[in-house]
This record gives structure tokens, C-alpha cells and sequence, in this order.
């Protein structure tokens, strides 16, 4: 039994959410679910590829289920470089540290790097890892309205900080758009800052699978790192840092989130390692073209990732088409205020380039009349 000052606490919170609407529920998957999952971020479909499969088999039997230990005790094998080789090969970046996860290795980047002397500018649309990063450090933070180059310009002119870092996301993952990623290079070169680019949405969706940075000739750009994730488009897990040699040193010596926890298990390395391999132009281009075609359907605007942002005319509309689709077989995404950053609710649909063609058709279908009806 809890003490009865945190049951009342608890108990009050959870009927407050509840009444807001706020009540978030686990919903296990089984493994025999037949439902067409249009919701996660497996947007190439690689999960659960038969070679990401094998090679995570093989080394879970070589080296076992677990790293151990942290990366800087026993934690980092042969596995974890060849990773990191093949990370900053594909994103065409100097070097790469991997991570437990994206949200570690973002949580573990900013408040390396950021202290009482650094000024943080932040687009307000930024994933919550950023977000707790940026908590995390003794900057001065500055959120930027999304996308407004002028605003985080302007902010990086008055600030008198020594070191400057601005954020964003290459693809934002709710309204599906793009940062002005040309654009915000050049400002930070001006003002001698670092802009660092979350591209958890972009890898293996832009850039013949090597990211947005990559697609516009941004990588190896002196003032532009990286962040990533492994559990989307490489359909395995973990994340990475992907930046010139001296930083990711300084990360290995001070980031918090990398010294102190376990090494990514080598079987989640060596899938996203096969995954890597596996990535090729036709893939990107295969989501491309399902992407535009769903959306052209469903009348709204081409989005510039792999997710098809519906816009719904209330909550209850958007509720009631996502339990369309899933009464047709089909699962999608459903967001609702105040977790969208423009207050519209949604339908967030998943392209996914690996499914079958004819599982595909029977989707979009689905999708398609559940929007007609209700909108």
C-alpha cells in the first residue's frame, strides 16, 4: 500500500486526465495480429526483413542478449564500430557514436555541449528528447516559431553567449514538413553557431536514404551535426550522434547518457547494421511515390517524410475514422489536442515501402473511406 498522501495525489491526477481526455492506455500487440499497422515508424518495413531478422538472430547467439556493460567498461564490440562506420558512411557525416536510443543520444548531446556560456535556440516544433536536453544543460534556451528562419536569426544576433547551438528536426513528424535546412546552415555559419539536426524522420526517407542534410549537400558542413535515431526507416533500435571526431570524443568523456548506461544490445546492432546495407535509392523512392499517391487521395498536402498528416474537423471526427480503419483492418494514428502543436486533430498515417502491393491498395482503401465519411 502507498502512503495515503500519494494514493489521494494519484488518484487526483488520474481523474484530471481523464477528464481532459488526457488518458493514455498500454495496448499490446499479439503476435499473430493480422491488422496492417500504418501507425508505427517502421517506414521501409525492415523490422522485420528477413535479413535484419537473421542478422540480429546471429548476434544474439554470438555475443548474447545484452552488451553487458556501458560502452567505456565492455560494452562496445566489433559489432558497435562496424555501426558507427556504416552510420557515417550513409549519412555521408564524419563519424558517428551510437546510443541505447534516439532519445539518449539527444538527451545525451545537449547538455554535453551546452553550459552557462552556450545559448540554445530551439524551433518550438522539436521532439520532446531536444526538448529535455535543452532542461538537461545550464544554457539560456530560446524557443523560435516554427520554421522562422528571421526569428532564429534575430535570435542568434542578440545573443552574447560564447557558444550558439540552434535546433531542429529535418522532418517534423506530426505536420510532416521540412526545416529550411539551406537556410539555417547559412545563418549559423554567419553567427559562428552549430545548427543540429534531429533526423529521425529523414533517414532512410530523403537523401537516397541518407537523410535531408545529405539531400541538400549539407553533410560534412562545419557547422551542422547530427542526431538519429535507428528505430524508424532501419527498423531496429537505438540512436546516434553523428559529427566530427573531436565532438563525438568529448561525448564519450562527458555525455552523461552514454557513460552511465548499457551499451545497445548487439542484436539491435547488428539489425540496423544489415539495415544499413539493405537501403537503397529504390526503397526511398518506392515510399515517395506511396506517399504522394495516398495523399493526392486523401486531398491533402504532400507531406516531405514518410508520414500523411489527414487534418480532421474535431476530435470526435478524427476518432471516429481512426475506428473506421481499424474496423476495416486497418491501424492508424490518431492526434488530438493539446498533443498536436497547431491544435488541429488528425489522422497520422505510416507509408510503408515494404508492405505488399496489394496489402497496400487494401489500406489506402480503407483510409480513404473512413476520411470521406467523416470530414
Amino acid at each position: 500500500m502507498m502512503p495515503q498522501v500519494w494514493a489521494d495525489w494519484l488518484a487526483q491526477q488520474a481523474a484530471n486526465r481523464e477528464r481532459d481526455g488526457l488518458t493514455r492506455r498500454l495496448s499490446p500487440r499479439q503476435v499473430d495480429d493480422q491488422t496492417i499497422d500504418l501507425a508505427s515508424n517502421d517506414y521501409l518495413g525492415l523490422s522485420t526483413h528477413p535479413e535484419v531478422v537473421a542478422a540480429a538472430e546471429r548476434a544474439a547467439h554470438a555475443w548474447g542478449t545484452s552488451a553487458r556493460a556501458s560502452r567505456l567498461v565492455t560494452g562496445t564490440t566489433q559489432l558497435h564500430i562496424d555501426l558507427e562506420v556504416a552510420l557515417a558512411q550513409l549519412t555521408g557525416q564524419p563519424a558517428a557514436l551510437v546510443f541505447s536510443s534516439g532519445y539518449a543520444a539527444n538527451t545525451g548531446l545537449i547538455p554535453a555541449v551546452a553550459d552557462a556560456e552556450t545559448t540554445v535556440i530551439s524551433d518550438a516544433h522539436v521532439h520532446a528528447s531536444l526538448i529535455d536536453g535543452c532542461r538537461l544543460s545550464r544554457a539560456r534556451v530560446t524557443v523560435t516559431p516554427h520554421g522562422d528562419v528571421a526569428a532564429v536569426e534575430d535570435a542568434l544576433a542578440r545573443a552574447s553567449e560564447a557558444r550558439k547551438i540552434v535546433l531542429t528536426e529535418s522532418i517534423f513528424s506530426v505536420l510532416g514538413d521540412a526545416a529550411p535546412l539551406p537556410q539555417l546552415a547559412e545563418i549559423c555559419q554567419r553567427h559562428d553557431a552549430v545548427l543540429v539536426v534531429d533526423e529521425a524522420h529523414g533517414l532512410g526517407v530523403r537523401g537516397d536514404g541518407g537523410g535531408l542534410v545529405k539531400e541538400f549537400g549539407l553533410n560534412g558542413h562545419p557547422n551542422v551535426i547530427l542526431t538519429a535515431t535507428l528505430s524508424k526507416s532501419l527498423g531496429a533500435q537505438g540512436g546516434a550522434v553523428l559529427a566530427p571526431a573531436a565532438l563525438l570524443d568529448h561525448l564519450v568523456n562527458t555525455s552523461r547518457a552514454f557513460i552511465f548506461d548499457t551499451g545497445l544490445t548487439p542484436p539491435a546492432a547488428a539489425a540496423a547494421l544489415r539495415a544499413t546495407q539493405l537501403l537503397e535509392p529504390s526503397l526511398a523512392r518506392r515510399l515517395q511515390e506511396r506517399r504522394d499517391d495516398l495523399a493526392e487521395r486523401l486531398g491533402v498536402t504532400r507531406p516531405a517524410g514518410a508520414v500523411v498528416s489527414v487534418p480532421m474537423p474535431s476530435p470526435q471526427d478524427a476518432l471516429a475514422a481512426q475506428a473506421d480503419c481499424l474496423a476495416a483492418g486497418v491501424k492508424v494514428g490518431c492526434f488530438r489536442p493539446p498533443s498536436v502543436p497547431d491544435g488541429v486533430s488528425r489522422l497520422r498515417v505510416t507509408v510503408n515501402a515494404g508492405m505488399d502491393d496489394n496489402v497496400w491498395a487494401l489500406a489506402c482503401t480503407s483510409i480513404e473511406k473512413a476520411v470521406a465519411t467523416h470530414r
